[in-house]
């Protein structure tokens, strides 16, 4: 199991690898939306927006998030590092049930491009 400093460096890493990418991944990475990513096995979520190609403001807090944030992600801490070290397939790990995503149609359609 991860700790809380290597999810939060681990959702750093996230925003890096956004703000450095181009073409439509980067279009897609331009939305303005609350984002709150829940870490079940460490019982923390993290929650932040999504603006600028980045995930900014990011708070940590014990328990389920506070408000229900536009795009939401439910994992175990180990899957985020490996979601972003690239050993996890994001597609694979959605559709077995080990990360969860929630977010409305359009901003999941402008998301598969980012996953």
């Amino acid at each position: 199991m991860a700790n809380v400093e290597e999810c939060r460096e681990a959702l750093e890493q996230l925003s890096r690898n956004m703000a450095d990418s181009t073409g439509d991944v980067r279009k897609a990475a331009a939305m303005d939306r609350s984002l709150s990513c829940r870490i079940t096995d460490l019982d923390l979520t993290f929650t932040g927006r999504l603006r600028e190609g980045r995930i900014q403001d990011v708070i940590a807090a014990s328990g389920a998030p506070a408000a229900k944030a536009e795009i939401q992600l439910t994992m175990a801490s180990d899957d985020l590092l490996a979601l972003v070290r690239g050993t996890l397939n994001f597609a694979s790990a959605w559709a077995s049930g080990r990360v969860r995503l929630e977010a409305g149609f359009r901003d999941l359609l402008r998301l598969r491009t980012l996953l």
